[in-house]
């Protein structure tokens, strides 16, 4: 299928690794001309290189801190107008809400829901004015299935859901569309991280962690990255036009409701 989407301007953030890196992979592959950003020069421009070599759309990156105007400001400074913005941001630690102080939750809050809605401010506005927009936001599958824990991650992207469920019903006349994709455990270095912790805390080996959940899963495997991508690039096109204000759940069934 031919996604419409040829020539765009697309900013993925977090794009070095994991699933902002296959969203970007998507997107170029598809004729996109795509901005990717990261904090860390190194893996970030080894990652364009490999997206260069893909093949497909043009491939820019910048090295920046999106959570602070001067981060925002450089990525501006390299591409002002964009047709896609696919927003992602690696999620606040776990803990127990007792032990979280206001500098903490204003960090979560940043990087989950600020950071966000500023890229959306900078660019919606183009968008509706050029009559064409996707903004894909990466949340995560606890908005829909609160974890005790991770009520910092959960807060911040909860706030984010609502803000794009109010603005995406103002956009969509004009050919812009906001959408939220919500991933369960995808099979990343962060996920993997996550479970050498877990094991850690309970003695145990990262392998017997896997498996423990995967027992539990109802795919009985972890999603693959570029399977988010894939469906981050529809959401980009032009055949999703009528998709709006939505939170895209792909979890592999794990959420148990309808």
């Amino acid at each position: 299928m031919d996604l419409g989407i040829a020539g765009k301007k697309a900013l993925v953030c977090g794009a070095s690794a994991g699933l902002g890196f296959a969203c970007a992979q998507a997107l170029v592959r598809e004729g996109v001309d795509v901005l990717i950003v990261a904090r860390t020069p190194a893996p970030l421009m080894a990652a364009a290189e490999r997206l260069r070599l893909a093949g497909g759309g043009a491939v820019w990156a910048v090295a920046a801190d999106v959570t602070t105007d001067a981060g925002r400001a450089r990525i501006f400074e390299a591409q002002q107008n964009f047709d896609i913005v696919v927003t992602n941001a690696a999620g606040p630690p776990a803990g127990d809400f007792r032990d979280w102080d206001r500098d903490t939750w204003v960090r979560a809050m940043d990087a989950n829901m600020l950071t966000p809605i500023a890229l959306i401010k900078a660019t919606v506005d183009g968008m509706m004015a050029r009559g064409f927009g996707r903004i894909v936001n990466i949340t995560s599958s606890a908005v829909k299935s609160p974890v005790d824990g991770l009520g910092l991650s959960t807060g911040a992207r909860t706030g984010l859901t609502g803000f794009v469920a109010g603005l995406a019903r103002t956009t969509i006349a004009r050919g812009v569309t906001l959408n939220n994709l919500l991933p369960g455990t995808f099979d990343t270095a962060r996920l993997a991280g996550n479970f050498a912790a877990q094991a850690a805390r309970l003695g145990i080996t990262p392998e017997q962690a896997v498996a423990a959940r995967l027992a539990k899963h109802p795919a009985h495997r972890f999603g693959l990255p570029q399977e988010l991508g894939n469906t981050c690039a529809y959401l980009c096109s032009v055949h999703a036009g009528y998709i709006n204000g939505q939170n895209i759940l792909l979890d592999g069934g794990s959420f148990a409701g309808v």
